[in-house]
């Protein structure tokens, strides 16, 4: 019997993340993934012609429409330049195996039209979002969330980080209802009204990390890596390659092997590797997760950029929930062949959003009507699984199943959260084993 510290089944970015955390930690892991492909249930497709016989749709022939140049991303996630996912990049250096480019810009759709977030002073003073006195107040504010210090009182301007809500806060810098909206939805990346009436603080977290991402890349404050998200899972197999991980793919688990309560190892293919610890995607245990809700996603292919959003090759539309008499917001991520994941001209635009009625297309219409023309769509409908159990007591540790947004931001926090439970310790990212010469910002 082969003896392994951690096995991770699965090769999801947030499996492949940890489980390049746990390589560089010292553990000896082992990565078994029932599937010929990286990425799970976020996995790139090419050629275009398995994107049409995955959705069982008849469709055109891949050397007729370039189909290998073609890398579809079926969960879209965009990267804030200066999030804790971008850190962990830097910290494991697998910057040096994924390249990124900047994503042209942000926007928000407000009574029936969509409007760029504002990424510069210029633009802020130009936007039809605000009226003039609100663009003043929205600067403030801005100001106020990076100089934000939670270890410095003197940097709260008399609020309670903890004891102030959010409302409050918007209150005290009397903004509007619509700057309120657009900045809860669109810069705090709040996903429903829930945010308002919670303690600021993560608010104003959440602000700081947009507005210094932005500053770092100028046309927006999101990355997107080239040839699509599917690079991120096979970066971190490199990684863990190099520190002596073993991987093994296309190959189904027969049993996970459970004593007392506790993982004891993994059966594949008549074989059995003995664990310590279990980390893998809800699909591998589906006896351990519950569903919380349903998440529609729309891939849909054009070949023009998104009305109204200045002929940008790339970018992400955010539709706020109350816009639409909705509970939860609509995302947008368009790509297209800037990002090498389409053919000349191309582009793809991916609408996900939490399922809230019996009818989840026509929850959707009014984001699919934004981006018509559309060449072909490829609708699914996925269950939103949560883990049991916090994994403690049987060392097995489930992912959640991603969510309908159209960042890394929730899916960071998940990584985050489960590295504590795996470890007992935080996720700290000082300084790496190595040097750390290698920057993913490359625009």
């Amino acid at each position: 019997m082969e003896e392994y510290d951690v096995i991770v089944l699965g090769t999801g970015p947030k499996e492949c993340i940890l489980s390049g955390l746990m390589s560089l930690s010292g553990k000896k892991v082992l990565h078994i993934d029932k599937n010929p492909y990286y990425g799970g249930e976020c996995a790139s497709i090419s050629p275009l012609g398995e994107l049409y016989k995955r959705f069982k749709i008849s469709g055109p022939d891949d050397s007729a429409c370039r189909g290998k140049e073609w890398n579809i991303d079926l969960i879209p996630k965009f990267f804030l330049g200066n999030s804790e996912l971008v850190k962990i990049l830097m910290f494991t250096e697998v910057t040096r195996y994924v390249d990124f480019k900047v994503i042209e810009g942000s926007y928000v759709y407000k009574a029936g039209k969509v409007h760029k977030v504002p990424a510069t002073e210029e633009e802020a003073q130009a936007s039809d979002l605000m009226g003039m006195f609100d663009k003043r107040r929205f600067k403030k504010l801005l100001l106020f969330a990076l100089n934000f210090d939670m270890a410095n009182p003197r940097t709260y301007q008399d609020m309670d980080p903890i004891k102030t809500t959010t409302r409050d806060m918007f209150c005290r810098f009397d903004l509007g209802l619509d700057v309120m909206e657009f900045t809860g939805h669109a810069i705090a990346l709040h996903n429903s009204e829930g945010y308002l009436d919670q303690p600021c603080v993560e608010t104003i977290k959440q602000i700081r990390v947009y507005t210094e991402s932005l500053s770092r890349h100028q046309k927006s404050p999101y990355l997107y890596p080239v040839y699509g998200l599917g690079e991120l899972p096979q970066g971190f197999a490199r990684l863990n390659a190099e520190y002596g991980g073993t991987f093994l793919s296309n190959r189904a688990v027969d049993e996970i092997v459970i004593e007392g309560g506790e993982v004891k190892a993994v059966k594949s293919k008549g074989k059995v590797f003995s664990c310590k610890q279990l980390i893998c995607d809800p699909s591998y245990v589906p006896g351990r997760v519950r569903k919380v809700g349903r998440i529609i996603r729309v891939i849909c292919l054009l070949n023009h950029p998104v009305k109204n959003t200045h002929e940008a090759n790339s970018c992400q539309i955010i539709i706020p929930q109350s816009q639409l008499d909705r509970k939860s917001d609509i995302y947008i991520c368009v790509v297209s062949y800037t990002h090498n994941v389409a053919s000349a001209g191309m582009y793809i635009a991916t609408i996900s959003t939490k399922v809230e009625t019996n009818n989840p297309e026509k929850e959707v219409q009014p984001a699919l009507e934004l981006l018509e023309p559309i060449k072909q769509k490829f609708v699914s409908v996925t269950n939103l699984l949560v883990p049991n159990e916090d994994g403690r007591k049987s060392q097995i540790f489930v992912s959640r199943s991603y969510d309908a947004t159209s960042h890394f931001e929730s899916e960071c926090e998940d990584i985050k959260d489960l590295y504590h439970r795996i470890t007992g310790t935080k996720l700290s990212l000082g300084q790496s084993s190595r040097h750390q010469s290698h920057n993913s910002d490359d625009d």
